[in-house]
């Protein structure tokens, strides 16, 4: 019996901005607040996301810095989630797909 013959098939890789896109298209932005208290923007972070004390207070001081921060990514669904949770204290978020 001659020996099996294994074949690999052709593996290409996508570029890894595209692959990113198609991994997480969506993303929540959270604006600046000056209404709220830091802990309170913190713990709506948490609260929306699931993110860890360090992870949100990091969202929060980007935000408070920057104007803006990127407070989640993921499906359009989920997104739309997270941004009805930080709304409940009327934070001013965005859900966009660039």
């Amino acid at each position: 019996m001659p020996p099996a013959t294994i074949t690999h098939p052709t593996i290409t890789h996508p570029d890894v901005d595209q692959e990113k896109k198609l991994q997480h298209p969506w993303k929540v932005i959270l604006y600046n607040d000056d209404v709220h208290s830091m802990d309170e923007v913190v713990f709506q972070i948490q609260k929306a996301t699931g993110a860890s004390l360090e992870k949100a207070t990091m969202i929060m001081e980007e935000a408070h810095r920057c104007g803006r921060a990127v407070a989640y990514s993921g499906s359009k669904e989920n997104c739309q989630k997270v941004a009805a949770v930080l709304r409940q204290i009327r934070l001013q978020v965005e859900v966009d797909n660039a």
